[in-house]
């Protein structure tokens, strides 16, 4: 993506096309909107009196070769109400606008932000145009015949010159940002026979390698010296390995804790002996991103040079039924020494998480958030909406949710009480590894508490908010990457607790 960055006139510059952000409007009484108006000879006046375009969220008109611009075309994109603006409404309107042939037909753009002046405008819109026009991967034989986006050079443009060094900050910003989210949605929705746990683990010491932090890969050998009796009674069913990455990415004071992010990694899930109904089990490719999140965060956190030391856990397998399945009725003993009872083998995110968590003790974290595709349950709770969060600091769980505020990625606090606690027992083990179906989200939880030490922690369940099901403005149906941009933000405005 080439790019430039200006102040000023725009009027004589040779672009394919130009988007004009505008907010919501009633008569026309900007004076650069005026301008244009009389450029046009009067079209944008037209437009306004019949009632085409007053600038609603991801509303377009399209004025074709105005005499005054050197532009083929001036694309108004509407924004919303200015008094309730945010960044997720450039980010919004710039997805929606991503995928209208008016745009995607042309070779070069201008953004040009009219009397806007906010960083966060100009990095929601970047991110919006990168994600919304995001397309599933294409695995047909011969020539793709989907679509090509012939957009490669792009220009962004403010009134004031004391505006460009925010501007290209925050574009740059969020080009990043966006890439790391794209990387997410990407490893989600490769076919586990391309992306298996062997495959995990070369691409984050590829990442590793790119963006200059620490990549170490335990495989099933190692696994056993480690202990980890939860991970390896997932992985007993596959003929795949299991691995677990440990990344590290030192941006802070040295001697300074880390903030350990735990993603639960299972490259496909068939729910093992209890399997899963055929409907859908092709989506279970995706129950790794919780895992695709942490290597996300991890490596757009180094890239945008985050003053912050990270360390990143990802335990990989498969969840197979054979001959040598893990079989319900089982009893694992975990990395910490605990015995589970597995009731369901389909409950096996909480075993490998499990393993991690424990294994973070090693790096007496600040804090420790995990990630993870975990319970259908989620899906009464809030839906597609936005993904549980639960905890054992309340400060954390708050700095979750400002980071929510921040990225338009939304969650919600839960509580774990002791009831949730004595549903994770067992009669005949320490821990059942499922409690059957009430309160099976925070359940999970209060499974995963038992393998927390003395530091803060924070689990969200991106279960059901990591798939779109229809389609929105920035977030074509499938994958979403959703849990990235909050990590960043966590990352990035990050207080000691």
């Amino acid at each position: 993506m080439k790019r430039n960055y200006i102040s000023g006139n725009i009027n004589e510059l040779s672009v394919d096309s130009i988007v004009w952000f505008v907010s919501e409007f009633k008569n026309l009484t900007d004076k650069n909107l005026k301008a244009l108006d009389t450029c046009t000879n009067g079209a944008l006046q037209h437009i306004v009196e019949t009632e085409e375009f007053s600038g609603k969220n991801g509303e377009t008109a399209v004025l074709l070769k105005p005499d005054c611009f050197k532009s083929q075309k001036i694309i108004l994109l509407g924004v919303g109400d200015k008094k309730n603006l945010t960044h997720d409404s450039f980010r919004k309107a710039c997805g929606i606008l991503s995928r209208k042939k008016s745009l995607t037909q042309s070779k070069s753009v201008l953004f040009y932000f009219d009397n806007f002046e906010e960083a966060a405008y100009f990095q929601g819109a970047i991110e919006g145009y990168i994600l919304g026009s995001f397309k599933l991967l294409d695995y047909k034989s011969g020539e793709s015949k989907k679509s090509k986006n012939k957009l490669s050079r792009f220009t962004f443009a403010v009134d004031n010159k004391r505006l460009l060094r925010r501007l290209e900050t925050a574009v740059e910003k969020g080009i990043t940002i966006a890439e790391g989210q794209v990387l997410v949605r990407t490893l989600g929705l490769t076919p586990s026979n391309y992306f298996t746990p062997k495959d995990f683990a070369a691409k984050a010491q590829e990442l590793a390698k790119k963006y200059k932090f620490k990549c170490r890969i335990l495989d099933e050998n190692a696994i056993v010296k480690e202990k980890m009796g939860a991970l390896l009674a997932v992985a007993k069913g596959s003929d795949e390995p299991p691995r677990f990455i440990i990344m590290e990415y030192n941006g802070g004071r040295k001697g300074t804790a880390p903030i350990v992010l735990v993603g639960k990694g299972v490259t496909f899930d068939s729910g093992g002996i209890s399997l899963k109904p055929g409907l859908n089990m092709h989506e279970m490719k995706g129950d790794m991103c919780g895992a695709g999140v942490v290597l996300g965060a991890i490596s757009t956190a180094a890239r945008l040079g985050v003053k912050q030391n990270i360390v990143a856990l990802i335990p990989t397998t498969e969840n197979m039924p054979s001959g040598h399945a893990t079989k319900p009725g089982d009893i694992h003993v975990s990395r910490k020494g605990l015995t589970i009872e597995n009731i369901n083998t389909d409950a096996e995110g909480r075993l490998i998480l499990a393993d991690a968590l424990d294994y973070a003790n090693k790096f007496n974290p600040q804090a420790v958030i995990d990630v993870a595709t975990l319970t259908g349950a989620t899906l009464y709770i809030l839906g597609y909406a936005g993904a549980p969060i639960m905890g054992n600091n309340q400060k954390l769980l708050d700095r979750i949710m400002d980071a929510s505020d921040n990225t338009a990625e939304k969650t919600w606090p839960l509580p774990i009480w002791d009831e949730h606690r004595e549903q994770m027992k067992s009669s005949i083990a320490d821990l059942v590894n499922s409690g059957g179906r009430p309160a099976g989200t925070i359940a999970a939880a209060a499974f995963l508490e038992n393998f927390i030490g003395d530091w803060p922690w924070a689990h969200i369940d991106i279960a059901y908010v990591d798939v779109e099901p229809a389609g929105s403005a920035y977030t074509p149906k499938g994958i979403t990457g959703i849990g990235m941009r909050l990590l960043v933000d966590v990352l990035e405005n990050w207080k000691k607790l």
